[in-house]
């Protein structure tokens, strides 16, 4: 499914997205969000239109090269007649392009925020570097220190006494968890590999966190559904296979605590969450998933797009 986008600099932005969406709606379904933000839908496609400071963000999206061009050219021609003579006014569609094929954060502003965030200490390094060695390609499973700096100040923010992790891999998440618990906290760890969760061992031997760690090795839905039902959750971590995010999802959020959180890694799939077009099961469970969570009653969500993007969910 291509998409393409447009940033035009304009005055009153917010009146022209109002007028876009006035203009269309006899033709076409228009909706206005309280921000401005209007979401048109054709019949082979739609287009949102964000207003911003001083200027419009378009994002059009079809299933195919024709219906886009199709928006792009309706869109483009209602705005010209809108903004009628208004000077330096362009309307500039980038090229066509799908999901496989969007960063979901700029190469530049990812390595800033790297530079720019807690480092890792030794200990850290040394995992990574280890993990790099061990695991050669696999190396890319292992959050960054970016992600595992966020890991810790959450779990430190909400004062958790009782973690869950779902995907321990290596241990640098583990490790990150289980050093932003509180004094008498635990982490129980889920995962399938003796081998991966050894080198885990012993790094959090060398952190100091050792014994605050509960590693269970099995699959992870079988060692969450043999909680007790009032095991009360302070925090849980998700990096796991996809398929099952849904039901580690569902088997932790009747067990958090109210104000307790869930951290889900990876919820933009390299941006292919975007496109339809790729349906393989992961990519549409993880699409499914994130749209349940935003309309899931029992909780507030926020999606950030952090690496490969990262949903933090607090229970109501």
């Amino acid at each position: 499914m291509p998409f393409a986008t447009a940033l035009i600099a304009i005055d009153r932005p917010a009146r022209y997205a109002k007028q876009l969406a006035s203009h269309l709606g006899h033709d076409t379904e228009a909706t206005q969000s309280a921000d401005g933000r209007v979401t048109i839908t054709f019949s082979n496609g739609t287009c949102v239109v964000a207003p911003g400071a001083r200027h419009l963000e378009l994002i059009a999206v079809s299933q195919d090269a024709e219906g886009l061009a199709s928006v792009q050219d309706v869109i483009t021609r209602q705005l010209q007649r809108i903004v009628g003579d208004e000077p330096d006014v362009r309307i500039e569609w980038s090229s066509a392009a799908g999901g496989d094929e969007v960063d979901p954060v700029h190469p530049a502003v990812a390595d800033y925020v790297l530079a720019n965030s807690t480092q890792p200490d030794d200990v850290l390094r040394e995992l990574v570097a280890e993990t790099r060695e061990a695991v050669g390609g696999r190396a890319g499973m292992q959050v960054s220190h970016d992600e595992g700096a966020l890991l810790t100040m959450l779990v430190r923010l909400v004062g958790v006494k009782q973690a869950v992790e779902v995907g321990t891999f290596t241990g640098y998440s583990s490790t990150c968890i289980a050093r932003g618990l509180a004094a008498d906290g635990r982490l129980l760890a889920c995962d399938v590999s003796e081998e991966w969760t050894s080198i885990a061992r012993r790094y959090w031997e060398k952190a100091g966190v050792a014994d605050r760690v509960d590693l269970k090795i099995g699959p992870a839905i079988e060692t969450l559904r043999a909680l007790p039902e009032d095991f009360a959750i302070d925090f849980a971590f998700i990096d796991a296979d996809k398929e099952s995010y849904p039901a580690y999802y569902e088997e932790i959020v009747r067990r958090l605590r109210p104000g307790g959180v869930i951290a889900l890694d990876n919820v933009l799939r390299g941006g292919r969450v975007l496109d339809p077009a790729f349906d393989d099961e992961q990519y549409v469970t993880m699409r499914r998933l994130n749209a349940q969570i935003a309309t899931d009653e029992r909780v507030d969500a926020v999606m950030f797009p952090l690496r490969d993007g990262v949903t933090v969910i607090r229970k109501r």
